[in-house]
């Protein structure tokens, strides 16, 4: 009976081993790698100093509305109403505009996103399709980024089990 129990336990461990050498995992660091790399750095200090600038310009606008509102305020007794409105509708669309400009240069889909996306997106490529060559040649199944948020990098397709979980689940692929 211990040979029995001996011989299932080594079975087992040896198909467990053989079943994780088939699924290696690798991790890199693309903060580091990305640091190494003296294109991304010229690029991050191009995108800095492009920030900084713009930022200045709009903190400027709001500073030009701030005295235009204390302005404001000092005069309004004098003025008629007439001119109250003038002057408020004059401070409220500067205030639009310097939002705007705001959301162009900083938004979502802004030009500072755009010139990012213009400079540090080619590079980033170039570094994704690294880890994949170097993956796919060592045989890694899997690579993790450590840096930041952790975030699966390469995952080579004969370990995807969505289509059959989807199967498992009643829905056709």
């Amino acid at each position: 009976m211990t040979r029995i129990f001996f011989t299932a336990m080594l079975l087992f461990t040896a198909s467990f081993a053989f079943s994780q050498a088939a699924a290696k995992f690798a991790y890199v660091d693309t903060e580091y790698i990305m640091g190494q790399i003296p294109e991304y750095k010229a690029a991050q200090t191009e995108l800095d100093k492009t920030s900084a600038q713009w930022q200045k310009e709009i903190e400027n606008k709001y500073a030009d509305i701030d005295k235009l509102y204390k302005a404001y305020q000092a005069d309004a007794i004098l003025l008629t109403d007439d001119m109250k409105k003038k002057r408020e509708n004059e401070i409220i669309n500067r205030e639009k505009e310097a939002k705007e400009l705001q959301k162009q240069r900083f938004g979502v889909d802004g030009e500072l996103f755009k010139k990012r996306q213009e400079l540090v997106k080619p590079l980033q490529d170039k570094v994704y399709n690294a880890i994949k060559s170097v993956a796919e040649k060592k045989g890694y199944g899997f690579v993790i980024d450590k840096s930041g948020q952790t975030a699966l990098l390469y995952a080579s397709a004969k370990y995807d089990l969505s289509d059959d979980v989807l199967v498992s689940l009643g829905y056709k692929k």
